[in-house]
């Protein structure tokens, strides 16, 4: 853990902290009754190893030069982020009753010129990733010891940029590029593998022969990301890093899980009060 991070996290374990970024993302939900909330409740941990575990960052100057720089391809993710940026002392917990609002800095859809913290506007899918490896290069030619993290997600392995911006890492020997890949298997029409098959094998070996260091763990434990950031982070080769982390959609709420589709969900008012008690019920220590 960087020392940064160590000052960031204190004594607040890093359960609670996901814990806490589910609580605020249901609460923004709320004020809106619908949204991105499965994914936001399901990438919950990830962001929170990020965000109190992995990151050097600076809550009150979030422009710092030499921070690490976390870069979400996935636009529609932005409540999820909103929720660790909340957590984590970037954006005040106040304005979580702003969500989604006219004049809001925590629009639906990630917009870098409106939210501090933010550092990539998310608009089509698969473009992240090529923001991502131009910064990486940029820092390393700066002499800047900073790590770009970059979290996509199943659906954009599909698209072709993404293997660009891939093969691009590599040939560039970007060792302080980390890709991290929500795997949830969720898109609009249904499981992302149904709408267009992301393997042959699996999806750490197709990483793995494009030249990377892959990992692929189990995103709703806490203790296998911890692991797996570390070591992508004090790997001494020069090749970029991915994690693929499998998450559940909607963890956490076990009446939301159980839904068949919530790439986008509305939920009913009741339904909100009914999620938060039974998060207030599962606080960690």
């Amino acid at each position: 853990m960087s020392a940064s991070s160590k000052k960031a996290t204190g004594n607040v374990s890093l359960a609670r902290r996901a814990w806490s970024i589910r609580r605020h993302a249901l609460n923004m939900g709320k004020v809106q009754g619908q949204g991105y909330i499965g994914q936001a409740l399901g990438v919950a941990d990830v962001l929170a190893v990020t965000y109190f575990h992995a990151l050097n960052y600076r809550r009150r100057d979030p422009e710092w030069e030499d921070r690490d720089r976390f870069y979400l391809s996935v636009g529609h993710y932005a409540i999820a982020l909103y929720a660790a940026l909340i957590e984590a002392g970037i954006i005040p917990e106040s304005e979580i009753g702003t969500y989604g609002m006219d004049e809001s800095r925590l629009p639906m859809s990630g917009m870098a010129a409106y939210t501090p913290g933010m550092e990539i506007t998310g608009g089509s899918l698969g473009q992240g990733l090529g923001i991502a490896v131009g910064a990486a290069l940029g820092l390393k030619r700066k002499g800047n010891p900073a790590f770009v993290y970059n979290m996509l997600s199943d659906g954009e392995l599909g698209e072709g940029s993404t293997w660009e911006a891939v093969m691009s890492a590599v040939q560039w020997k970007l060792d302080n590029l980390i890709a991290v890949v929500d795997f949830n298997n969720q898109q609009a029409d249904g499981p992302s593998r149904d709408a267009l098959a992301t393997e042959p094998g699996t999806e750490q070996g197709k990483w793995a022969a494009f030249g990377w260091h892959a990992q692929e763990v189990e995103g709703n434990d806490i203790e296998e990301l911890v692991k797996a950031f570390d070591r992508a982070r004090l790997l001494s080769d020069r090749r970029p890093r991915v994690i693929i982390c499998n998450t559940m959609m909607c963890k956490g709420v076990p009446f939301l899980e159980e839904r068949e589709k919530s790439h986008f969900i509305r939920v009913e008012a009741d339904e909100w009060t009914k999620a938060l008690a039974h998060l207030d019920g599962e606080m960690p220590p």
